[in-house]
């Protein structure tokens, strides 16, 4: 158990960031997600129009520090790159 007035506020912080993080993670797998289903269905039109937002929302994270701007990049080159074969 912490001790410390500093290793208190160590806690809350770290909880309160976990959340935070949790949140955008969530949501940007959600919006990945969306774009994966629509390449599955072959669905060309549906997957760039949710390809925009998705693309927004990763470097959204990575801009936060919830992940890697590198972890960014290669999330949404792949996605690109799977929208584009689609043709």
């Amino acid at each position: 158990m912490a001790n410390t007035p500093q290793a208190r506020k160590r806690v809350r912080q770290n909880e309160e960031r976990r959340l935070r993080n949790k949140h955008h993670k969530s949501r940007m797998r959600t919006a990945i997600k969306k774009v994966e289903k629509a390449v599955a269905e072959g669905d060309k039109q549906a997957a760039e129009s949710a390809l925009e937002p998705a693309v927004s929302i990763v470097d959204h994270v990575a801009s936060k520090g919830a992940i890697h701007r590198n972890t960014a990049a290669r999330t949404v080159s792949r996605l690109t790159r799977k929208v584009q074969q689609l043709s």
